[in-house]
């Protein structure tokens, strides 16, 4: 199955047996916007809300880190989702949340996963059908959604990134837009310092995104990483502010072929409110 599918393909397939959409727009930072109204207002029809504000370990005082099996297995016998669906995801959110959706299933297992192309907008702009309200869910018992283990080899504690620090054996690459890279621009987050941890390179996540919306692929995306000053021998771990964009850098890494990758949960809202790790401002 391929990462990327279009507007066109799954509109053709969207009814065939076994094929799952989930909704996953996440809204950190935009209080204007509620991603539930949002949802109930219009969606790709027969798509699921994953509600990915929620889908976090509710017992860890750090935002946004990643649930624990229980907690994920809970939330898709919820939803009526199994490990072997061909599970659809999509997203309206300018943090392209539907990365860090992918990462959560890969985290938990699943492998017939793939990101719509261009989301909700291009559905959208395509005029293809949009369903409003909640849908209709069959649970699941959990003993029958198939997510057995979660892969904690695609997850760096702050520990792991510390020992970077001394023994580069791998490359962090960090996917906030440059101003709060370089210590310019101050952290939204109340008691997080600015500036990037020593020894990362800063790609931006926006920029993996052609001006429609739709993922840049092949040779262009490749660039992007070269031009960052990735080096294409090295493990990379990806970070962000609290793990949702580094998402993205992750996403677009696997697309290149890349199975040595991980990725930061903790990121920036934990590595820059602790007093003992060291902050570089450039």
């Amino acid at each position: 199955m391929d990462d990327l599918v279009t507007v066109e393909w799954l509109s053709r397939c969207m009814d065939d047996p076994g094929i799952v959409v989930l909704d996953a727009t996440y809204l950190p930072f935009e209080p204007e916007r509620d991603a539930a109204a949002e949802y109930a207002e219009g969606h790709i029809p027969g798509a699921r809300f994953l509600d990915l504000r929620t889908l976090a370990d509710q017992d860890d005082p750090r935002p946004t880190m990643a649930p624990t099996l229980e907690q994920f297995r809970a939330r898709m016998a919820a939803l009526g989702v199994r490990r072997d669906d061909r599970i659809i995801l999509y997203d309206n959110s300018p943090h392209r949340t539907s990365a860090r959706a992918w990462w959560l299933f890969r985290l938990f297992g699943a492998d017939r996963l793939a990101i719509l192309d261009g989301g909700a907008a291009a559905w959208r702009a395509s005029g293809l059908p949009i369903e409003r309200g909640a849908g209709h869910i069959e649970p699941l018992p959990e003993t029958r959604t198939g997510f057995t283990r979660r892969d904690d080899g695609l997850i760096r504690d702050l520990e792991a990134v510390r020992a970077l620090l001394t023994d580069p054996s791998a490359q962090l690459v960090d996917a906030r837009g440059a101003p709060r890279f370089s210590g310019v621009e101050g952290d939204p987050r109340p008691g997080v310092a600015p500036g990037h941890i020593p020894g990362s390179v800063n790609l931006p996540y926006g920029r993996l995104f052609d001006a429609d919306g739709r993922w840049k692929k092949g040779v262009a995306l490749a660039e992007l990483f070269e031009q960052a000053g990735i080096d294409p021998a090295r493990p990379l771990v990806f970070t962000c502010g609290s793990g949702i964009t580094a998402a993205s850098l992750f996403f677009a890494a696997h697309m290149l072929g890349r199975d040595d990758i991980a990725l930061y949960d903790g990121s920036w809202s934990e590595w820059g409110a602790d007093p003992s790790t060291p902050k570089a401002i450039s």
